[in-house]
């Protein structure tokens, strides 16, 4: 969870430099560091380098993960992540074997309109050549202002030749939830994911759940698989459309150990159908459920007000509060832990599931865009990869550690006659791009998902009673 609590002001951060010693703290040992640095290192570092690295470093002594420095453009993009639209040119981008490649361009963006395709390699932008760049650095090279123009230079293995293109930045609306109607033996369910829990999710959970229930929906299945969190403010609205109000849906825990309940409320700006309260729900999560995913979810097993189904949560149980400072940069600093309504913490053990349903592998593999060629005697993360996929396929690759044997080449030679492509024993661009499609093919069919089946099948069995 973030919260926008508070701001801090730190001595020293985003002045100017001046000739004589200077004073970057109250603190005598520290100044003395700093001045010897700047005065007698051989490698010269800059002030605010050295600064902003005196701050990531005593966030790193805490030993918290969760607790952080973060230098202006990281709070940029970690407030845009959670932003109900981003500015940018609306492609996915992925870095593999040193390469820059689109995943694919969102449809209707910028990227699609321009004629950018998955696989396409970023070999340039605005001019300048990509040489062992981050991928965070590549991506804001890429964002930038609305109206504003960005120039991609890049290499498209099917055409075998480079092409320009100019693209301009626009805003890309953020989805954070979808939904559908799920019609099953004569019920009709609403099934509602949330993908994360930022600025803009309880209107669309609003939106959404209005919607199903105007189509029929008598239950309604949230799905909260691998949504890490966000603000607790949306959890706090998306619970209250599910609970009765005045409930202590989670409870804060500060670091002097005070307990303070957080209750349901009723918001005038947000207006809930009624019947959200009273119908059957169940929660699906996995191990990707985290921080928020997990407040909701406990609230609603503590509160014996649905099933919970799949697998333990993440288990992430601390708050966060995101406080500015004066070099534009931001402290993410862990104030608080949070408890379940019966006051449990769930902290490194995670929400356990109800009803325990383990999910086939080709939905919890990381689908990836690999682009090198491949072959018998190689051993790479790459081969363990496709040896995974193809296991989970069918195919019988006879290893899964990585090393390109012949077991593992007949298994490639198999699949590939299987999806129709040019016939080989070796891995290369096209078998990567064909195993990936087969795997999206799977998680497609929802009678693959077998935690959603054991929802729907829950629901259907509740509302037969």
């Amino acid at each position: 969870m973030l919260l926008l609590i508070g701001i801090v002001w730190l001595n020293g951060c985003g002045k100017k430099d001046s000739a004589q010693p200077q004073s970057v703290s109250n603190l005598p040992v520290v100044d003395e560091v700093f001045e010897k640095i700047q005065e007698r290192a051989v490698y010269p570092v800059k002030k605010d380098e050295l600064i902003e690295g005196a701050l990531r470093g005593m966030t790193d002594t805490i030993g918290d993960p969760y607790s952080t420095y973060l230098t202006e453009q990281e709070a940029e993009s970690h407030r845009e992540s959670l932003a109900g639209s981003r500015v940018g040119i609306g492609a996915e981008v992925t870095r593999t074997n040193g390469k820059y490649i689109i995943v694919a361009p969102i449809k209707g963006g910028p990227a699609e309109k321009a004629g950018l395709q998955p696989y396409d390699e970023i070999v340039r932008v605005n001019g300048e050549r990509l040489e062992g760049e981050t991928l965070r650095d590549v991506v804001n090279l890429i964002r930038g202002k609305k109206g504003t123009e960005v120039k991609l230079t890049i290499f498209r293995p099917e055409a075998d030749k480079h092409m320009e293109y100019a693209i301009m930045r626009d805003h890309m609306p953020v989805q954070s939830v979808a939904h559908d109607l799920i019609k099953e033996r004569g019920a009709k369910l609403g099934y509602i994911a949330l993908s994360m829990f930022g600025e803009e999710t309880a209107k669309e959970w609003q939106k959404a759940t209005s919607d199903v229930i105007k189509k029929g929906a008598q239950a309604i299945i949230i799905d909260v698989r691998g949504n890490p969190g966000g603000y607790l403010k949306a959890v706090s609205e998306i619970s209250s459309s599910l609970l009765e109000e005045d409930r202590a849906f989670v409870v804060m825990q500060d670091a002097a150990g005070n307990l303070s309940p957080v209750v349901t409320e009723k918001n005038e700006e947000l207006s809930f159908n009624e019947r959200l309260k009273h119908i059957p729900i169940v929660v699906v999560q996995d191990v990707g459920s985290a921080s928020a995913s997990e407040v909701l979810s406990a609230a609603i097993k503590d509160l014996k007000r649905g099933a919970i189904i799949g697998t333990t949560s993440f288990g992430k149980g601390t708050v966060q509060e995101t406080m500015e400072l004066s070099n534009g940069g931001e402290l993410k600093l862990s104030t608080n832990k949070w408890l379940t309504p019966k006051e449990k913490w769930i902290h490194g053990k995670g929400v356990e599931a109800d009803i325990e349903v383990k999910q086939h592998p080709l939905f919890t593999e990381h689908l990836q865009m690999v682009t090198e060629t491949l072959k018998e005697g190689h051993f790479t993360e790459e081969v363990a990869y496709a040896q995974r996929m193809l296991k989970a396929l069918g195919h019988k690759p006879g290893r899964t550690d990585g090393y390109f044997d012949s077991d593992t080449a007949d298994a490639v030679h198999a699949f590939r006659i299987d999806r129709e492509i040019k016939e080989g024993y070796d891995m290369d661009r096209e078998f990567f791009t064909a195993l990936k499609t087969a795997a999206e093919e799977y998680r497609a069919e929802e009678k693959n998902d077998k935690q959603l089946r054991m929802a729907v099948d829950y629901l259907v069995n509740e509302l037969a009673k």
